[in-house]
């Protein structure tokens, strides 16, 4: 395991929100399959994004903490970037240009410390589990964003909203393969259980048996959906070292069909996260994800 990383050491790390329900609904950006990262392409939208992560440098600085910058690439894989015109080569370009946008905000940041992850999201859909994925296809499939977010000197990659073991599994050899520290963020259910019906404990012992990140996480789920996929007691819960929830209690179906945003309440929504803290021995790195802003991410770290 990598220990260069803060929170593996149990240092305070602020991740930011939901980028990408944070543009469309606060700053009326399209983004078509969820996709941020054509917004590199273009300087309003690189100037957008600088915005955007700003607030959560901001956040750190109040609290004294690091802070890690998930680059925009969620949907900056080949069958994703396809779909939106990107090819091979395109896509190479534009995970490289996310990295170093980071990198410049970075090297413009005063005393915080700031971490660049390269940000990964499923194949498949975020929300709905579809069939058992081979690791190795996975692995071969995830490769070519994660080594292009290698070169380009992210610190580490993380996978958000993963639905099932398979992928994981994969993923992690990728990253393993590249040189990178991984850190794997499994999406729930409102009964706690992956989408694909596996408990959280399963999840990561069945990812652990195969090598294991650095660090679990879950994500894009309300704290009330957390809570029961940890009440199994065991060690592995020592092995999540982050959250980033969602600002609504909706379900993942509602939230795929609504057309308003559920923005919740910061300070609620706070306080249902810290609850979870007595089942997370190691708990770190925490942010937000659908629904969230900064004003959300700041109530968590208790500078609302």
């Amino acid at each position: 395991m990598n220990t260069t990383l803060p929170q593996l050491s149990g240092k305070p790390v602020v991740t930011d929100g939901g980028l990408e329900t944070d543009l469309i609904y606060h700053h009326g950006v399209d983004l078509p399959d969820f996709a941020a990262f054509p917004l590199l392409d273009d300087e309003r939208g690189r100037e957008l994004l600088l915005r955007y992560y700003g607030g959560y440098v901001a956040i750190a600085g109040r609290v004294g903490a690091a802070v890690q910058l998930e680059t925009p690439t969620w949907r900056a894989s080949s069958d994703w970037g396809e779909r939106l015109g990107y090819s091979a080569a395109d896509l190479r370009r534009v995970n490289q240009d996310a990295v170093r946008l980071l990198q410049r905000l970075r090297d413009d940041t005063g005393d915080v410390s700031v971490l660049v992850s390269g940000n990964l999201g499923p194949r498949g859909d975020g929300y709905v589990a579809g069939e058992a994925v081979d690791p190795d296809d996975a692995a071969a499939y995830h490769s070519p964003q994660i080594e292009a977010l290698a070169e380009a000197g992210a610190d580490l990659v993380t996978v958000l909203t993963l639905t099932g073991t398979g992928e994981a599994v994969g993923i992690v050899r990728a990253a393993r393969a590249a040189g990178l520290p991984v850190a794997v963020s499994f999406t729930v259910e409102q009964d706690g259980r992956l989408p694909d019906g596996t408990t959280l404990a399963a999840a990561v012992a069945e990812v652990d048996a195969e090598g294991g990140p650095d660090y679990f996480m879950v994500n894009c789920a309300h704290p009330t959906h957390i809570a029961p996929g940890l009440a199994e007691p065991g060690s592995w819960r020592s092995r999540i070292g982050g959250l980033r929830a969602n600002a609504s209690s909706m379900s993942h179906e509602e939230l795929d069909a609504a057309t308003e945003l559920d923005e919740g309440d910061p300070v609620a929504l706070a306080t249902a996260q810290h609850a979870l803290r007595p089942s997370l021995p190691n708990l770190a790195l925490v942010g937000g994800c659908c629904g969230t802003d900064a004003r959300h991410v700041a109530a968590m770290w208790g500078v609302a």
